[in-house]
């Protein structure tokens, strides 16, 4: 039997790494530094999205020169490095063997995530997973639009070479990220219970299913 799709992409932070609070906490310790004011609930409801346009919108919003967004953007980046420079076991444990399983029926990955390059590789680094699990990782840096803009979704396809977003599975554990799914068109939109939102803002977002972790990912797109 041939898989249902022929390419999954894969959010990082929540979805197939731990998130035990890093993010925020880098975003609490970076505004504060910069005496931002904001809204704890506003951030969590931005998880998901690109960490440098929610800085933007945040100093924007104040009227502050785009200059202090870089510098609270530099912050941010460097406090969540440390952050999970620090984490042991960062992958979940039911990543790999989902990507494996994945794989070993001809589908291609991608990962797709709104932190920049930098982060991206110290994460995947840190991880464990060979060096060819991904077929493409596209992060906020590679596109003009980071979630709930489907561009994400969209390079990931492009540099994997799939065209039709009716054999495509985006996962991850934010309505933003079943939200640039939906733009995107996939067929599968997989939200995993693993890290920012729960069930009821999963359920409120336009999923086609929501699971535990991404170990259940295999037994729908297989």
């Amino acid at each position: 039997m041939s898989a249902k799709v022929d390419l999954v992409i894969f959010d990082l932070a929540g979805t197939t790494i731990r998130d035990r609070g890093e993010v925020p906490e880098a975003f609490t310790s970076a505004l504060r530094d910069a005496r931002i004011p904001f809204d704890p609930a506003e951030i969590g409801a931005w998880r998901g999205a690109s960490k440098r346009e929610v800085i933007e919108r945040l100093t924007g919003r104040l009227g502050l020169p785009s200059a202090s967004a870089g510098q609270t953007y530099a912050r941010f980046s460097a406090a969540l490095r440390a952050r999970f420079s620090a984490t042991r076991d960062l992958a979940f444990d039911a990543a790999q063997p989902a990507f494996e399983k994945l794989k070993a029926a001809g589908v291609k990955l991608a990962a797709n995530t709104g932190f920049d390059r930098e982060t991206v590789s110290l994460v995947l680094s840190s991880t464990g997973w060979p060096a060819t699990t991904f077929d493409a990782v596209v992060c906020s840096d590679d596109v003009a639009n980071g979630r709930p803009a489907p561009d994400m979704i969209l390079r990931a396809m492009q540099r994997t070479g799939i065209v039709d977003p009716s054999r495509v599975a985006a996962v991850g554990d934010t309505r933003l990220d079943l939200e640039a799914g939906r733009q995107a068109g996939v067929a599968y939109r997989i939200g995993v219970l693993s890290g920012a939102h729960d069930r009821a803002t999963l359920e409120k977002a336009p999923h086609t299913h929501i699971v535990a972790d991404v170990g259940a990912v295999p037994g729908i797109c297989l």
